[in-house]
């Protein structure tokens, strides 16, 4: 069986200028079966088509706190309340699993400096390496791995394909190439544009995460719903 795993951003993956109010850099991973993401998709048409008729909505995360663009429908707090309840229903209710991971760019800095090595290269060689860890604990046969990336641009896509290569041929510290290469991993970037609904989730997703680190004792009501999903291998969180 084919799986995906959708990967968003939240937060500026630069350390020139940090934002004091959002210091730090998530990268946030969704794999999911091709059969479950049929399963997603349908419930994400589904709150589309009841809310604004067209399934060609595209849910992003900041568009959605904000009440802005299609979710200035929003401001009513009736259909907000509504709205908010059926989409934490179908992301408790699908089954996925999230990877994370998140970069503490004040700390980074402090110990490796303004390095030229981009934060979102090491946070995706982290989810690489805990996607081969959570395949490893599957009972599903894994016949390929995409990793779905939205477009950036042309330089850094290719720069970011570059790496991803880069970690297949050579492997990390705790994975060997070859075991990464028994899972046939590809890499494909998509325009977000495009309404890529595993995208939308990933999306979704990031920004609880980030918050959460920022803050852990600020009230998170969207960590909470996604919290059961993050994988994290008897880990802490």
């Amino acid at each position: 069986m084919d799986y995906y795993i959708f990967i968003d951003e939240s937060g500026d993956h630069g350390l020139k200028n940090i934002d004091p109010g959002f210091p730090n850099f998530a990268l946030c991973g969704v794999i999911i079966s091709q059969a479950q993401y049929d399963s997603l998709r349908d419930s994400f048409n589904s709150i589309k088509d009841h809310f604004w008729k067209d399934k060609k909505v595209i849910f992003h995360s900041r568009d959605i706190r904000k009440c802005e663009k299609e979710f200035k429908i929003l401001l009513n707090i009736d259909i907000k309340a509504d709205f908010y309840l059926q989409l934490d229903e179908a992301i408790k209710e699908n089954d996925f699993t999230i990877i994370s991971a998140v970069i503490k760019k004040e700390k980074y800095i402090k110990k490796y400096g303004k390095l030229k090595t981009d934060v979102y290269e090491i946070a995706l060689s982290f989810i690489v390496e805990r996607a081969v860890f959570y395949i490893d604990s599957l009972e599903d046969r894994v016949d390929k791995m995409y990793f779905v990336i939205e477009k950036r641009g042309k330089k850094e896509d290719a720069q970011l394909k570059n790496h991803f290569e880069s970690i297949k041929q050579r492997g990390t510290y705790y994975i060997t190439p070859e075991r990464m290469e028994a899972y046939n991993f590809d890499i494909v970037f998509r325009d977000k544009r495009k309404n890529i609904n595993g995208l939308q989730l990933a999306d979704l997703a990031a920004y609880p995460i980030a918050r959460y680190v920022n803050d852990k004792e600020r009230a998170n009501p969207a960590f909470d719903i996604i919290k059961p999903k993050i994988y994290n291998k008897g880990t802490k969180l």
